[in-house]
């Protein structure tokens, strides 16, 4: 019985490569525009950090987290990257450096979930963090950020969504509001939805369930119940982080009823859709959360991010064809072949032989196909000290001496 990749994995193979490298490069280059630099956090920590973090009364902590026992030590595949760069930053004290301290990532996250399109137990992320600033400011940063992003890599049809969370006493009102509506069908949702009616009532919005959206549609839950109450300086944040936005060209829509699916934000959360990807359509969520630092033994330290799944990117992007060798070496003499591709590698260009010395025939079917020249190197030429250069898109063949390759190839 042949082995094969555990459900909800996913080879990336070379036809693909090219598409993830030119997200992740688009990514380095737009967030060193904005002084973001990038982080590498190990993919297991330590269980704690994220039911600490990420909260305990979520599906990803309750269901998703793919941990296991170490030298009686629990530890834990990261399902998400914020609580690992938080961690960072307290471990190593970058709450000494002047405000803001920026950083991004990129990498495998775990979650043992149902596979769906654009969605793997292994999945791969993309993501900000941004320390140490309590102005809407950096809210408005991080938004931009995705948004030229998104742009970058070739994305338009997009929508941003915005919302306020407040802070802990602005929801308390909205939170027992919340529950009054849902109280009488309470025991008609699902267990989680449940199980949340106590613990955390907001995650119930964020609901995913099939027939709790219906009893939710079918009792009008959010025409029962109104936007949190925002205290005064929440409001004033909230309002801030709009005027930026305006100011900035980002066109948004406030949706009262987002509230994101982590237990660690506060005050600003937002998303950006595609509205090419169906019911499930979010590529980017995110927002502040100003207590975590605190929670996971830091100072008290605002701060806000976002990530992006890259897999989903990469369902949007268009396919990029596969880069093409700049030269093939044709010849049945390796040993004449491979000095000239060691010299031709030198000067910087990419170069390939036909290792099984086939037929000429053969090997030029396959330069056409990987390699946009060819260059023959038979008897005649290694007697005569010259190379046969084939331009394979235009089929224009002639005889050059070495020395000329590299300026004819730089002209190319």
């Amino acid at each position: 019985m042949s082995i094969t990749a555990p459900k909800g994995t996913k080879d990336i193979l070379p036809t693909e490569i090219e598409n993830w490298q030119a997200i992740e490069k688009t990514a380095s280059n737009i967030f060193a525009k904005a002084n973001f630099k990038e982080i590498r956090t190990p993919i297991f920590e330590e269980t704690d950090l994220f039911e600490r973090g990420v909260g305990d009364t979520t599906d990803i902590v309750n269901k998703e987290m793919y941990t296991f026992i170490k030298s009686e030590r629990s530890l834990t595949l990261r399902p998400e990257n914020t609580a690992g760069v938080v961690r960072a930053y307290i471990e190593h004290n970058f709450h000494r450096q002047s405000p803001p301290v920026k950083l991004w990532y990129k990498g495998p996250m775990f979650r043992y979930e149902r596979p769906q399109a654009g969605r793997q137990r292994q999945f791969h992320q993309i993501g900000v963090e941004m320390f140490g600033i309590q102005d809407a400011t950096a809210d408005a940063e991080c938004i931009m950020l995705a948004s030229e992003f998104l742009k970058g890599i070739g994305l338009s049809d997009l929508t941003v969504e915005i919302n306020s969370l407040g802070c802990n006493t602005c929801r308390k009102e909205y939170k027992e509001q919340l529950k009054e509506v849902v109280k009488p069908f309470l025991l008609e949702l699902c267990e989680d939805c449940q199980s949340r009616f106590e613990k955390n009532p907001l995650r119930i919005l964020d609901c995913k369930n099939e027939k709790c959206n219906q009893l939710f549609e079918i009792n009008n839950l959010k025409d029962k119940i109104s936007g949190i109450k925002l205290c005064d300086e929440c409001s004033e944040h909230y309002t801030k982080l709009k005027q930026y936005l305006d100011i900035l060209n980002i066109k948004y829509q406030e949706n009262p009823f987002l509230v994101r699916g982590l237990d660690y934000y506060t005050k600003t959360v937002f998303e950006i859709k595609s509205n090419s990807l169906g019911s499930q359509n979010a590529v980017c969520g995110g927002g502040r959360y100003d207590n975590l630092v605190e929670m996971l033994g830091g100072e008290k330290t605002p701060a806000v991010g976002w990530a992006m799944g890259i897999e989903r990117l990469n369902a949007l992007v268009p396919h990029i064809e596969a880069h093409k060798l700049d030269c093939f070496i044709v010849s049945n003499n390796p040993n004449e072949a491979m000095k000239l591709v060691a010299n031709i590698r030198n000067q910087g260009y990419s170069v390939d032989f036909d290792y099984n010395n086939r037929k000429f025939t053969k090997q030029l079917e396959k330069a056409a196909k990987i390699a946009k020249h060819a260059i023959i190197l038979g008897e005649d030429e290694i007697e005569n000290k010259y190379l046969t250069f084939k331009d394979l898109q235009t089929g224009e063949q002639k005889q050059i001496k070495l020395e000329e390759l590299y300026s004819i190839l730089l002209t190319k």
